[in-house]
């Protein structure tokens, strides 16, 4: 289910949620999309998004809707297990300033291929 409030135009997330435009798909449920970044910063680089549009940051989801973020936290320790062996970091951007290009709430899981390592450096942008 895509939900979206006011107005607002549909994020470019909510029109990979749609199949508007296309993704590499790991994951899907009833509340969460999981894709391959298309300008990956590590090995393993997937965006973990809730399909609702009505959140635009982790700070509003967290206030908004609790259970969804421990959601799209599970699922990417989940995803992790799966891609990178459990090892990852968890990036959220909140605010154009800190690297957010897409207002639309989304977790970054980076790491590495089995057996490999995420250098320090490598740090989604």
């Amino acid at each position: 289910m895509v939900t979206m409030t006011g107005s607002a135009e549909p994020s470019l997330f909510t029109r990979i949620v749609a199949r508007e435009i296309p993704a590499d798909i790991v994951f899907e449920n009833d509340a969460i999309v999981a894709f391959r970044d298309i300008h990956p910063q590590a090995p393993v680089h997937l965006l973990v998004v809730p399909k609702t549009q009505q959140y635009r940051s982790v700070s509003e989801l967290a206030a908004g809707d609790p259970a969804l973020l421990a959601e799209v936290i599970a699922t990417a320790k989940q995803l992790a297990l799966e891609h990178c062996g459990g090892e990852f970091r968890l990036v959220f951007n909140e605010g154009a300033s800190a690297g957010q290009t897409v207002f639309h709430v989304h977790a970054h899981v980076l790491g590495a291929e089995p057996g490999g390592e995420l250098p320090e450096g490598s740090l989604g942008q």
